[in-house]
């Protein structure tokens, strides 16, 4: 099993923190040459922090074609917040919030987003749960740790999948919580189509989104979203166990004056699973 490292990059300089190693690495983060994402090197690659997310930090940082580079598999959202990002088989899907689902140009901007090469080593087949928490629960019996890092891909039959989608925000932007306010949300049943996302430990408080976070996108890629809710009906679930963590931060923008050091756990609460009308 290979070891577990954390890497932290910003457009100027990089820290890599491994077991007893540091190593400096300069040069621009969007070129990596001395960290290559390999197809099989489970390395999970971030996009700025959730946090800056939940304080309002909305433009663009990398582009949908530099961010398939680093991953085929992944969740995040778009430019000004607008819609869902679910990264599918190496294609960017956006869901937006007037319930259309489209395929991503390459020079649409993400401020945030998780990806990975996907390669799974934990597979279920014929799946069947009822609501979020009973895939949760079935879900920790098969992962070796929950301080351990986890991407996941399911593939089936959804009896029922609860979707949602920001709309595009404007400048000056307000803070997430309060712009996922008028959210599009849409409950769909009896429909097959792909979840992909992931589990982090719940020490990820701050940098990204404890606990499991999962995206949808329909077969006939007509419905996507983000996930509030949803069950199972005989569906396909394979994980990958992440080894390394790079994340990409912003090094000019908004977020080199913004605020982050509040505790937003309770906002991210909020935001995840919002409450369904």
């Amino acid at each position: 099993m290979r070891p577990v490292q954390l890497v932290i990059i910003t457009l100027l300089l990089g820290v890599v923190l491994g077991a007893g190693m540091m190593t400096i690495v300069s040069g621009p983060a969007n070129s990596l040459s001395d960290t290559p994402l390999l197809p099989d090197s489970g390395i999970f690659y971030q996009v700025s922090t959730i946090d800056a997310l939940l304080e309002g930090i909305y433009d663009g940082v990398i582009s949908s074609g530099e961010l398939i580079q680093y991953g085929d598999l992944g969740i995040g959202t778009f430019d000004s917040l607008d819609g869902e990002l679910i990264l599918l088989d190496g294609v960017v899907y956006q869901a937006r919030a007037d319930g259309s689902v489209h395929r991503a140009s390459d020079d649409l901007m993400v401020p945030f987003a998780t990806v990975t090469y996907f390669n799974p080593s934990i597979t279920i087949e014929g799946l069947h749960t009822t609501g979020y928490a009973g895939f949760e629960e079935h879900i920790d019996e098969l992962i070796r740790s929950k301080n351990l890092m986890y991407a996941i891909r399911i593939d089936g039959d959804f009896s029922s999948v609860i979707v949602r989608a920001p709309h595009r925000q404007e400048h000056p932007f307000s803070r997430l919580v309060d712009a996922l306010e008028d959210q599009y949300m849409a409950t769909h049943t009896d429909v097959s189509g792909s979840s992909v996302g992931f589990f982090l430990p719940g020490y990820f408080g701050g940098l990204n989104v404890p606990g499991y976070h999962l995206h949808f996108i329909s077969d006939d890629r007509t419905i996507g979203g983000h996930i509030v809710d949803f069950s199972l009906d005989g569906a396909y679930v394979a994980l990958e166990e992440g080894s390394l963590f790079l994340m990409h931060l912003p090094g000019e923008g908004a977020f080199i004056n913004v605020d982050l050091s509040a505790d937003l756990l309770g906002d991210l609460a909020v935001v995840e699973r919002p409450a369904v009308m």
